[in-house]
């Protein structure tokens, strides 16, 4: 292990890296998703082991998992998954983001719908009609991201002893879908 940097006379390393290795690999690319069934309202869930479980299927022994939500309201997150913890987070953001504040996109009368929304204008606003006020989640959501990417080193993810890779969902109850790409060598 090579000491690349130290941070005062006693020689404390501010980070150290391992020798490099020479490596025939081939290339390994492997996609899945990831279904979750949320709960109501503002929602924290541990998705670390699913994402193990494809990092492992894949085979890839040095590269990158990029984990991404495929919902404007769904963030990915890295942090510790303790049950007060998750309680602060979500007092945390709805205190930053109220749900109950006279945002502009919950005024569904003044949305205009796509432009391909069959029916067209009057259709999109009954339907928008049917669903909750959410611009406080897409507020949280952009606070909190929409994805992480973890390097793989040896098979195995790279993260801290405490730190779980977080899906929260802030708009549920829905189905959610979570998009896991691995790329990397064998």
């Amino acid at each position: 292990m090579a000491i690349l940097a130290s941070s005062s006379a006693f020689h404390t390393p501010l980070f150290t890296t391992r020798a490099p290795t020479s490596i025939q690999a081939e290339l390994v690319t492997h996609y899945e998703e990831i279904k979750l069934d949320t709960d109501h309202g503002m929602s924290v869930f541990d998705i670390t082991p699913q994402i193990e479980a494809i990092v492992a299927k894949s085979g890839c022994k040095e590269g990158t998992v990029t984990v991404l939500s495929k919902h404007s309201t769904l963030s990915i997150s890295i942090n510790e998954m303790e049950g007060r913890l998750t309680d602060d987070i979500r007092q945390y953001f709805l205190t930053l983001a109220p749900p109950n504040k006279p945002y502009l996109h919950n005024d569904l009368d003044y949305r205009v719908g796509p432009d391909d929304w069959p029916g067209g204008d009057e259709a999109w606003r009954d339907f928008r009609r049917t669903q909750p006020v959410n611009t406080h989640s897409h507020l949280i959501a952009m606070m909190l991201g929409t994805s992480e990417c973890i390097p793989i080193s040896e098979s195995v993810m790279k993260k801290g002893k405490y730190q779980s890779i977080l899906a929260v969902d802030i708009d549920g109850p829905k189905t959610r879908g979570i998009a896991v790409q691995i790329t990397g060598g064998n």
